[in-house]
């Protein structure tokens, strides 16, 4: 992988059984993106680094590694702290993916990502996709801000 590794954090399903492919464009519709936008926005004010969120309008087999390629494709591995993280979600698949480059998953470990995918598939399961996307932003928006702060000005 390009002389770097991306650190593949979790995956779980999305939704739950038995709904059948669900079209990005419908999942989309259902997601209240200004309360997105504005938990990521707010997660980054106390960080310096960089969480993202897609929705990949493909299904997808292995959706950690698109998520891996998305990653390189945003180019989050080329902040200097390789504090990035994405939060890939592929809902024709039922899955999703959160990858943290190095610097991040070297502060939290393998248990933080499986804790916040658990987390984030029980709302999913529940048809709860804001505030399951939220739930993640926001946890790894606090993973973020303790270990790569936003330097007081």
């Amino acid at each position: 992988m390009v002389g770097f590794l991306v650190v593949a954090a979790a995956v779980a399903a999305v939704v739950r059984e038995g709904v059948g492919n669900m079209h990005p464009r419908a999942f989309s519709k259902h997601l209240d993106h200004d309360g997105i936008v504005a938990a990521i926005h707010d997660a980054e004010l106390k960080t310096t680094g960089q969480i993202r969120v897609r929705i990949s309008p493909k299904h997808l087999d292995d959706p950690v590694a698109a998520a891996q390629a998305e990653f390189l494709r945003l180019g989050l591995q080329q902040f200097p702290e390789r504090n990035a993280v994405l939060i890939f979600v592929a809902p024709r698949a039922h899955k999703f993916a959160v990858v943290g480059d190095t610097a991040v998953h070297a502060q939290c470990g393998d248990a933080f990502w499986r804790e916040l995918a658990a987390a984030m598939a029980g709302y999913f399961r529940r048809s709860e996709f804001t505030p399951g996307i939220i739930h993640g932003v926001q946890k790894a928006g606090e993973l973020l801000a303790q270990h790569f702060p936003r330097p007081k000005v």
